[in-house]
């Protein structure tokens, strides 16, 4: 069994009991972590507290290279968090597409070292004979980091180095469903950051960790990626002190395929950017607009695809799908599919858990599915894909955005200025042609209506971590 421990004030620390972390590939459980509570949290603030003075006035440049720093952490350990992602979440080692735990990691890795590189200059809003006027973004003090189950690792790293390199110190509190990896890169940081500058514990879901983070007085911003449900009841427990916020949230992205496609060509594309990591991506493509004309083939071509995807151990070579994270995901799963097929859904793939041990659930396609059915008004959140027909170009624009979330969106089509005009239409906060859900370091990616607040990534993500100071100095 394995046993990592919290990090903060630099120093190990466990607590007076532990809780198991299951390996959703067998539903057994391979490692065990600190059942942190209220009183590491406090511990934790007052590190990272003490810890900001020092951290905000170091000099630009020395921040930048510890940053660096820990990305080579990441990368001289990656095979040890690969094999960590693997058995925490059940994404394979390699995956679909090459979307896995490697990518994961690599991603971490690419992100960290793109983040260090930012600065945000000085800028100068009036310099004459009368007075100069100076913008500077200043550091906010401590930010409270909540992460998720489906890329912890990541998305971890996507929270903590933005934060870091604009002069914030961090305390982070990862899923107590995929805690390993991430407490893993909270000992190694150990090596590169002074004390209290990140701090990371974990708890368990009914210890009131979270909660407590998103009320405390100590904590300035709060960052959290997760359910819009959980994203509203952070804001409102972060009125207490005004927290600054970073909230990504809930997806149910729609793609629409326009009649210029070819169906063949386009399957193996679709099928990709909505399946990997089981759809257990905020920005998978979650409900497929698809044209009359070329309904039936592409339903059919994504069915095949389905039933040849290679699913089992993400340990395995040859394994593209792995598990459904936890018993209760797959369990949502089920209800919704057997709520489409009980509403005369076809299930052309899939529909099914697989028998035995783990989490595991078949790649699924629907067809003859509706708006109003669950499965296309929910978000999945996992290998589900509703595929709904439609005939008007306008009509299928107000329907994908008739939805309460608003994070991504695609057009599919041989016309890359058509599609693009269409794309403008969608009420999300990034639009594709062609692709979906590809994300990168150096460009803005958030969420608008229930999706969230704030963006994540490059320049205007690094100035979510900051606040504005404007410095007039008379001349005269």
């Amino acid at each position: 069994m394995e046993t990592f421990a919290m990090t903060i004030g630099g120093q190990p620390v466990q607590a007076a009991r532990r809780f198991a972390v299951i390996n959703p590939a067998s539903g057994k459980a391979f490692a065990e972590v600190p059942a942190g509570d209220t009183t590491h949290l406090e511990a934790a603030v007052a590190a990272a507290r003490a810890a900001f003075p020092a951290w905000s006035r170091m000099a630009d440049s020395e921040r930048r290279v510890l940053v660096h720093a820990l990305a080579g952490v990441l990368e001289s350990h990656m095979p040890e968090l690969m094999l960590l992602v693997t058995k925490e979440t059940g994404k394979p080692l390699g995956g679909l597409n090459g979307v896995g735990a490697g990518m994961e990691v690599g991603g971490a890795i690419a992100w960290t070292h793109v983040t260090a590189d930012l600065s945000l200059p000085v800028e100068v809003i009036q310099d004459n004979a009368e007075a100069r006027i100076e913008v500077h973004r200043k550091p906010l003090g401590v930010v409270g980091s909540i992460t998720p189950w489906n890329w912890p690792l990541m998305i971890a790293i996507w929270h903590i180095m933005p934060a870091l390199r604009a002069g914030n110190t961090v305390v982070l509190k990862p899923s107590e469903l995929t805690p390993a990896a991430t407490l893993r890169f909270g000992e190694l940081a150990r090596e590169v950051l002074p004390p209290g500058v990140l701090n990371v514990i974990s708890a368990e879901r009914d210890a009131g960790v979270g909660e407590a983070m998103a009320s405390h007085p100590g904590i300035d911003k709060i960052v959290f990626t997760g359910s819009t449900p959980t994203g509203r009841r952070i804001m409102a427990s972060a009125a207490g002190n005004l927290k600054r916020l970073t909230l990504e949230l809930g997806g149910n992205d729609a793609g629409i395929v326009l009649p210029d496609v070819d169906p063949e060509e386009v399957a193996g594309k679709l099928f990709g950017v909505t399946f990997h990591n089981n759809g257990q991506t905020c920005a998978c493509l979650k409900r497929l607009y698809v044209h009359d004309s070329l309904y039936e083939p592409l339903c059919q071509e994504l069915a095949r695809l389905a039933r040849e995807a290679v699913v089992g151990d993400g340990l395995q070579a040859e394994t593209q799908l792995g598990p459904v994270q936890n018993a209760k995901q797959m369990a949502y799963v089920a209800e919704l599919v057997d709520d489409a097929r009980a509403r005369g859904a076809r299930v052309l793939s899939g529909g099914r858990a697989r028998a035995g041990g783990g989490y595991f659930y078949e790649p699924t396609v629907l067809a003859d599915v509706s708006d109003g059915m669950r499965v296309v008004d929910e978000e999945q959140f996992g290998p589900v894909l509703p595929v709904i027909r439609y005939s008007d170009i306008d009509e299928v624009i107000r329907r994908a955005n008739d939805n309460p979330n608003g994070l991504g969106g695609s057009i599919w089509s041989q016309d890359p200025g058509k599609a693009a005009e269409l794309a403008l239409r969608l009420e999300c906060g990034t639009a594709w042609i062609n692709e979906h859900g590809a994300i990168q370091p150096d460009a803005p990616f958030g969420g608008v209506k229930q999706s969230g607040i704030g963006v994540e990534f490059g320049r205007y993500g690094l100035e979510e971590y900051t606040t504005i100071q404007t410095l007039k100095i008379m001349k005269s």
